[in-house]
């Protein structure tokens, strides 16, 4: 993803996303602090699909719509902050192909786990890929600022 390519990514949030708004601020911010973490789709010329990550701190994920500042010197997980295709790219493999260009930086990097928040219907995609649910009463209190359904996920990592 470069930093062209921002635009483009808040427009396709805007669109997939209604339900969780974040700021233009926030995408460009992740794009900056962690360029590795941030892929775009180009298909025909026009971006299709994008996912947002970057290292973190275990069982503490982000707020919604709120900037990071710096990233951890000593991070515990591998975050995946966002994820989000628009109808051309769906059903492509496309999704499939990120996360695991993702996980793949991730073990490579050494880091012992990935993580993420699912949200809606998203849980059974991530199951497939490997996370599993992580019920913490005190995360999931904090979850709440997304939705009800949200769900704290992790997938440990080789």
């Amino acid at each position: 993803m470069s930093e062209a390519d921002v635009a483009a990514v808040v427009s396709i949030a805007g669109r997939v996303h209604v339900d969780y708004p974040e700021d233009d601020a926030v995408f460009a911010e992740r794009r900056r602090l962690y360029p590795d973490g941030c892929m775009v789709l180009d298909l025909a010329h026009q971006v299709s699909a994008y996912v947002i990550s970057h290292p973190w701190h275990y069982l503490e994920p982000p707020s919604l719509n709120a900037l990071l500042g710096e990233l951890p010197k000593t991070a515990t997980t591998y975050y995946i902050h966002d994820l989000a295709l628009l109808p051309d790219a769906r059903g492509v493999g496309a999704a499939s192909s990120m996360v695991e260009r993702l996980l793949a930086h991730a073990c490579s990097a050494g880091f012992p786990n990935s993580s993420l928040v699912a949200v809606k219907e998203s849980p059974g995609f991530w199951r497939r890929h490997g996370f599993e649910i992580l019920s913490d009463p005190v995360l999931d209190r904090k979850l709440r600022s997304y939705d009800e359904a949200a769900r704290y996920m992790v997938r440990t990592l080789s």
